[in-house]
C-alpha cells in the first residue's frame, strides 16, 4: 500500500493527529509535574513562559499541565472505547451478514433496537449508576453502547461479499465458518473497518467530554471535558478568564476535526483508483492549460506559437 499521490487533505489530517498524539504522549514526560499541584492563585493570567504559559485554573493549577494530561486521558478513553465498539460491531455484523437466517433476524433486531435509542442517553444512565467512575470504566461503558451502527454497516457489506465466487470456492475446499469469515470475508471489509474505528474513536472522545460536562466524568484523572466542567462551574466565562476554557475547547476541536478529516481521506489510502484518477485529471488540466499559456506568451511577445 503506497502513500504516494495522496491528497493534501490526508497529510493535513495526519499531521494534526500526530501533533495531538505527541502532546498527549510526550507532554507528561516533558513537564513531569502532577496536574493537581498548586502553582499559583485563582485564575492567574498567562505568563510568557514556563508552566504558567496558559495561566492557572480555579484551584491555582497550571492550565498547560492539565491540558497535556487531559489530552492524554481523552485519547485513552477514545482509543479503548473506539476499539471495543468497532470489535463488537465487526463481530456482530460479520456473523449476521454472512450467516443469515434466524441468526441474522435476531442480531438485526438487537441492532435496530440499539439504533433506535440514542447512545448518549444510555451512556448517561449507565454512568449515573456506576459506584465509581474512572477512565477505564467510562471507556468500557461507551464502547459497549456505541457499536450498533458499525454492526449494521458491516452486515450490509458482508452479506454482499458472501455471494461472490471465492466464497463458494472456500466452501468447496472444506473451509469452516470462522475460517471463511477471517480469510475470505474480513479482508474485503478491512478498509471500511479502519475508517469506522477512526470515527468511533472521535465519537467516544465527544461522549466522554459530554459526560464530563454533566459532572459524570472520570474521578481519578483530568480530561478535556472535566477542564471545561470546572471552568464553567467556577464562572471563568463570566469573569473573563478565557485561558481556563479556550485551550481545552481548541484542543478538543482539533482532535475531533483531525480524526474526522483523517476518516474522510482514508479512502484514498485503500483505493488506489482514486489517486490515479486525481493524477490523471491533474495531467489533463496541465495539458489543456499549457497551449493556452504558450499562446498568451506569443501574443505578448508578438510571435506566433509553434
Amino acid at each position: 500500500m503506497s502513500l504516494r499521490g495522496l491528497s493534501p487533505r490526508f497529510w493535513v489530517a495526519a499531521g494534526i493527529v500526530a501533533f495531538v498524539v505527541l502532546v498527549g504522549v510526550l507532554g507528561p514526560l516533558i513537564l513531569r509535574t502532577d496536574p493537581d499541584t498548586t502553582v499559583g492563585g485563582l485564575y492567574d493570567k498567562p505568563q510568557c513562559c514556563g508552566k504558567l504559559l496558559l495561566g492557572t485554573d480555579n484551584e491555582g493549577q497550571s492550565v498547560l499541565i492539565n491540558l497535556v494530561y487531559g489530552t492524554r486521558t481523552s485519547l485513552i478513553v477514545g482509543l479503548i472505547a473506539g476499539l471495543i465498539a468497532t470489535a463488537i460491531g465487526l463481530f456482530v455484523g460479520l456473523v449476521s451478514g454472512y450467516r443469515g437466517g434466524w441468526i441474522d433476524d435476531v442480531l438485526s433486531a438487537i441492532t435496530n433496537v440499539g439504533l433506535a435509542i440514542p447512545a448518549i442517553v444510555v451512556i448517561i444512565l449507565v454512568s449515573v449508576s456506576l459506584p465509581k467512575r474512572n477512565i477505564y470504566t467510562l471507556a468500557v461503558v461507551i464502547g459497549l453502547t456505541a457499536w450498533f451502527w458499525v454492526a449494521r454497516s458491516v452486515r450490509a457489506q458482508s452479506s454482499s461479499v458472501r455471494e461472490r465466487e471465492h466464497i463458494d470456492v472456500a466452501k468447496l475446499s472444506g473451509a469452516g465458518f470462522w475460517s471463511i469469515l477471517a480469510r475470505d470475508v474480513l479482508p474485503y471489509l478491512l478498509s471500511y473497518v479502519v475508517m469506522a474505528a477512526v470515527l468511533q474513536i472521535s465519537s467516544a472522545i465527544l461522549f466522554e467530554s459530554t459526560l464530563s460536562l454533566l459532572g459524570l466524568g472520570p474521578g481519578d484523572a483530568t480530561s478535556l471535558g472535566t477542564m471545561l466542567y470546572w471552568a464553567i462551574a467556577w464562572g471563568s466565562v463570566r469573569t473573563g478568564a478565557w485561558w481556563a476554557f479556550v485551550p481545552p475547547t481548541l484542543m478538543l476541536t482539533l482532535i475531533v476535526f483531525g480524526l474526522l478529516l483523517l476518516q474522510s481521506s482514508l479512502n484514498e489510502v485503500f483505493n488506489p483508483r482514486l489517486r490515479r484518477g486525481r493524477a490523471a485529471r491533474r495531467r489533463m488540466v496541465t495539458q489543456v492549460t499549457e497551449p493556452e499559456t504558450v499562446g498568451a506568451a506569443g501574443l505578448l511577445t508578438g510571435t506566433e506559437p509553434r
